[in-house]
């Protein structure tokens, strides 16, 4: 257990004298020039917070050594000590951190931020907030120890509760039980834990508290002195048999038998593991021999038995449950199972922390804690938590202005957001912020901001921001929400709609108009103005049909010269390049450099002496031009279903009001979208104050292509971007 420092006293002030003699006792198993770095420290709490008090009157100088004392119990290393004594270091004296090293500094930081938000978040007491928040927690550390110091603070304060009014008791203590104690658990620092969720229930139920201590009728020493007992005699048993058996016990706390009584419906009496030892061997035999060994030694309690060996819990937890009669006529529980079946209860799907908190499983969550533990339970000498074992977490965790808390997806944005918290906020989304300034509505949202969002008085949802090229919604619920709006509007509406998006898409591209008649089938429409209203309704995407190939015309192919002639020689199959030319495989193609078609332009394919086929889109200027006698070398070809990796040149046309900056804010976006530039021409007319532009890029697809035009186009006084024909 955890205990108050000898040195330092419970509350009141500290002297130089209780300085000195904690200092000494941290240089038993620290460096000098770890103890140097502390006395820097304590200089400078000094300096700042001088005899400035805390809660209940305390000296806030003792209550940040009081948890520096804490986390040197648990031996965490010098810089989570310094962290402690400098968490509450006010924004003006931060910089005076910097001489502790990037650690420290990383640390304050988080630590700056999660004060903040906890504050803000924890006093929504609905399970599924805290849920959130504690994961928030977890989320904002990068650093496994900057929780440790979170509990530390959380750990002292409720220690001198006592010296609050009852109000700030129960506040303190419900966040207290809600938030911290459950973390505790999740990271296995049971040390922790017993003494935030015993000292929770004291405030929170006094009288329920009192009832079960005064039932234990013996003081903790005692019942330790009791299990201790236990384990010596029962490892002298195993020893005997030849059985090399880890045996660990404790007695249960308070808040522990208060929780069973809870959940089971019964009183003190019927609680048989208020004292616990579990017992760890190599094979399932061995679980039985031990059995026998307890039994033989101690009387069984009748019904008291579970096999869970034999018989697994349904989450895969694998044990054997026996409650016996110690020699003072009290019950004593004992756990018997593999070190395996150990592993799996604290590692694994039947993790402790999941089944005492009634949890779900989380991957995410669980690799993180995964992680966390680990470091915590590594050798004292690594100092540093390993940063090869880090993820990119794939939550986010923002707040409301009401300080509720709301998880997303990585790459969510504040249209996202706004649907998460109501379809109604959501359709009248109009802007947002965060943290107090204004942000686009296609920005990600990061954990811990606080956002809010700007709402109209009428619903009227983007269809723009169905668009995948748009970056406006991430999640499918955002996406699900605004499509069954559009749904419901009048079909005409939505007709008109579709025309133009359709339209607007097929300039934008720089593509022939889709033949639609002929495209009903693929998309299971009967008509032309139901395939337009799914296009205005967000069901269909307009980059899709834009750029959509009709099926072929079912007609022969005159072969009226010899390169026709001698593609008869080749069998029938599919093409393994990026097309596929009707009837024939394992045929050369190449991309026509005229109008640079890419994946899934509208094609056509040319048949040229001694160089294969060229692939030209169908509104080829080239193609237009072609002679009576060259017509015949036209060929239907399609792009084959799978394309290869690849990348393929496309012309882009810029119209933009001329202004300083105008082409450092466009390569931008050609660099944020991970598109090389190949070619740049650009024309200013001064009079008109305009600038023409034309990019010669490589994309992978229409899809990048449409994409990038889309984010050419958010860029200021842009006026028109449209693909060269």
């Amino acid at each position: 257990m955890v205990t108050i420092a000898p040195h330092l006293p419970e509350t009141g002030r500290l002297d130089q004298g209780h300085l000195t003699a904690w200092l000494a006792g941290l240089a038993r198993h620290r460096s000098r020039e770890e103890i140097h770095r502390i006395t820097l420290a304590l200089q400078l709490v000094e300096e700042v917070h001088g005899d400035e008090p805390t809660w209940g009157g305390m000296q806030h100088q003792l209550a940040l050594v009081q948890s520096a004392a804490i986390l040197d119990q648990l031996k965490l290393d010098t810089p989570t000590l310094l962290a402690a004594l400098l968490s509450d270091l006010p924004e003006s004296e931060t910089e005076r951190a910097g001489e502790f090293g990037a650690q420290v500094n990383g640390m304050l930081r988080d630590l700056s931020r999660i004060r903040t938000l906890a504050v803000a978040g924890s006093g929504d007491s609905d399970e599924r907030q805290s849920e959130n928040l504690r994961r928030m927690l977890l989320g904002l550390a990068d650093d496994v120890r900057v929780v440790m110091v979170v509990l530390a603070k959380r750990l002292q304060l409720i220690r001198v509760l006592k010296y609050l009014d009852e109000d700030e008791q129960k506040r303190i203590a419900d966040i207290t039980q809600r938030i911290h104690a459950p973390l505790a658990n999740r990271l296995g620092i049971w040390q922790l834990k017993w003494e935030l969720e015993d000292l929770s229930l004291r405030y929170l139920r006094p009288d329920e508290y009192r009832d079960i201590a005064r039932a234990l009728e013996e003081k903790r020493a005692e019942r330790e002195a009791f299990i201790a007992q236990v384990i010596e005699r029962l490892q002298q048993r195993c020893r005997e048999h030849g059985i090399e058996a880890q045996i660990s016990g404790r007695p249960k706390h308070i808040y522990s038998i208060w929780r069973k009584m809870q959940r089971k419906h019964v009183d003190f009496s019927q609680i048989f593991d208020v004292r616990a030892v579990r017992v760890l061997v190599e094979s399932v035999s061995q679980c039985y021999e031990v059995l026998g060994m307890v039994h033989g030694a101690w009387q069984p309690v009748p019904g008291e038995f579970d096999d869970y060996i034999a018989h697994p819990k349904p989450n895969g937890y694998r044990s054997l449950h026996t409650a016996v009669i110690g020699e003072d006529g009290k019950p004593l529980e004992v756990q018997i199972r593999t070190w395996e079946m150990h592993e799996h209860a604290e590692r694994g799907v039947a993790a402790h922390w999941r089944y005492k908190e009634d949890g779900k499983g989380d991957a995410e969550l669980e690799r993180r804690i995964e992680w966390m533990r680990a470091w915590l339970e590594q050798p004292s000498d690594v100092q540093e938590p390993d940063s090869d074992a880090e993820f990119e977490a794939r939550r986010i965790y923002v707040l409301t202005p009401q300080g509720r808390v709301v998880e997303l997806p990585k790459g969510a944005t504040a249209v996202d957001f706004a649907y998460a918290i109501h379809s109604s906020v959501g359709h009248r989304c109009r802007g947002a912020k965060a943290d107090g300034r204004m942000i686009s509505l296609t920005q990600p949202l990061e954990s811990g901001q606080t956002v809010e969002i700007l709402t109209a008085k009428e619903e009227a949802p983007s269809l723009d921001w169905l668009s995948p090229s748009s970056g406006y919604v991430a999640t499918s619920r955002a996406r699900n929400r605004i499509r069954q709006w559009f749904k419901k509007q009048n079909f005409e509406q939505h007709v008109q709609l579709g025309k133009s998006s359709l339209e607007k898409e097929v300039k934008r591209l720089g593509v022939p108009r889709p033949d639609l008649p002929r495209l009903l089938e693929r998309y299971n429409f009967t008509t032309v103005e139901d395939l337009y209203a799914a296009i205005g309704r967000g069901e269909v995407s307009p980059v899709q049909v834009a750029s959509a190939q009709a099926p072929p015309e079912e007609r022969p192919v005159e072969e009226s010269i010899a390169e026709k002639a001698a593609l008869r020689e080749h069998r029938p199959g599919r093409s393994h390049g990026q097309v596929m030319v009707e009837g024939v495989g394992d045929l050369m193609t190449n991309m026509a450099r005229c109008c640079k078609p890419v994946p899934y332009d509208p094609i056509v394919g040319y048949i040229t002496r001694g160089r294969g086929v060229t692939i030209h889109r169908r509104d080829c200027p080239v193609v237009k031009r072609l002679q009576e006698e060259q017509q015949e070398r036209l060929i239907p070809v399609t792009w084959s279903e799978e394309q290869p990796p690849g990348a393929f040149l496309v012309d882009i046309q810029v119209h933009a009001g001329d202004r300083k900056g105008l082409l450092r804010d466009i390569t931008s976006v050609f660099s944020n979208e991970e598109v090389d530039v190949l070619g740049v021409k650009t024309r200013s007319n001064r009079r008109k104050e305009t600038a023409d532009m034309r990019f010669t890029v490589e994309v992978k697809d229409v899809t990048q292509l449409s994409r990038m035009m889309e984010k050419l186009n958010q860029v200021p006084d842009v006026v028109e971007v449209r693909r060269q024909t």
